[in-house]
């Protein structure tokens, strides 16, 4: 869990990886007894935020090299849509996108590209990290036991995953 969580937030090229439904389906087990829900908490949220300062990074210092190299799979579409999102909320995209599939695998880099103020960059990935892993770890720790969500944990799953690409789908149908 932890590896996946650090490859969707920190390569670029993963933004595929279920990390929402990952984080509630984790904080489902530990109600369950399988995991220590502090334990799973602190090494998912480190995993986000170290992985974000690792495509950070990446960013900061191969991001112009790697977009528009065919070696290299990295969807320009994805980049031009994080950048307007940049423009429009500014750092605060840092922790929003925490909420937004794709879009949270390609905020980092772009801060790093973009060359975002290093420190205003650790500070919003932190708070956005304890967000993010905090919201869905302990919905699933607390609405896990209950029996209509244990009993239809497949469905539930899917429906994290369309509430969570929901945002894109209503976007481009606007257009």
């Amino acid at each position: 869990m932890v590896m996946i969580i650090f490859a969707e937030t920190g390569l670029v090229f993963t933004p595929f990886l279920p990390g929402d439904s990952l984080l509630f389906a984790s904080g489902m087990f530990s109600a369950l007894g399988s995991l220590n829900v502090a334990v799973l908490f602190f090494s998912l949220w480190a995993a986000s935020f170290l992985g974000d300062n690792t495509n950070y990074w990446v960013g900061h210092y191969l991001g112009q090299k790697m977009v528009g190299n065919k070696k290299i799979p990295i969807n320009q579409s994805h980049i031009d849509k994080t950048q307007h999102f940049f423009q429009k909320y500014g750092k605060k995209t840092i922790i929003l996108a925490r909420f937004m599939p794709i879009v949270r695998t390609f905020a980092p880099f772009v801060a790093g590209i973009g060359r975002m103020r290093y420190r205003d960059f650790a500070l919003f990935s932190f708070f956005g990290g304890l967000l993010w892993v905090g919201l869905f770890v302990f919905a699933g720790y607390f609405f896990g036991n209950i029996p209509l969500i244990r009993d239809n944990f497949s469905t539930v799953i899917l429906l994290i995953i369309a509430v969570s690409v929901t945002p894109a789908i209503i976007k481009v149908i606007k257009r």
